[in-house]
């Protein structure tokens, strides 16, 4: 497979940036700007519908791919790159729906298809990388890290005398 060429240049030193070196955020980064060039073709109706959930999943991808690789934990970093991989699934989705609704001809959904499969091919080998790996482990165990949950209090308000405006209580 030849190397390709990136869609920008990093300022960092090639192997020493960190997740930009990464072959599934490359191609992750390759989904999201074909993506949004397919979205630009999409039909007006879809403007706040399809058009912003396939930018949207096209972007969360790269983003919880940046976000697993600055986890420590090997379970919290397998958290969020499961979840970079859901988000490339959506993406597939909403391509899918395209190709169905006649917004996308075939050639160019094959194309479309085979880059995000590609996507989820590398992303799946680098978690399975990881699982070996398991950075973390001897400090802190196998057990995924997360806080506790949080307790609230909520104090309800008289209705009578609330501010609608504000939503504070008070003299209206």
């Amino acid at each position: 497979m030849s190397e390709r060429k990136p869609l920008y240049e990093s300022p960092g030193v090639k192997g020493k940036r960190g997740f930009e070196d990464l072959e599934c955020y490359q191609l992750a980064v390759e989904v999201m700007a074909k993506i949004h060039a397919f979205s630009k073709t999409l039909p007006p109706n879809e403007k706040f519908d399809m058009y912003a959930q396939i930018r949207r999943a096209s972007k969360n991808a790269t983003g919880n791919i940046g976000e697993a690789y600055g986890r420590y934990h090997y379970l919290d970093s397998l958290h969020y790159y499961s979840i970079a991989r859901g988000e490339l699934n959506e993406t597939l989705a909403r391509l899918i729906d395209a190709r169905v609704l006649e917004y996308i001809n075939q050639p160019d959904f094959e194309s479309l298809y085979k880059l995000i499969r590609q996507a989820e091919q590398t992303l799946n080998g680098y978690m399975s990388y990881v699982r070996r790996q398991r950075a973390g482990s001897q400090e802190y165990g196998d057990k995924k890290l997360s806080e506790d949950s949080a307790e609230y209090e909520v104090d309800l308000l008289d209705d009578e005398n609330v501010d609608t405006e504000t939503g504070k209580q008070g003299n209206t």
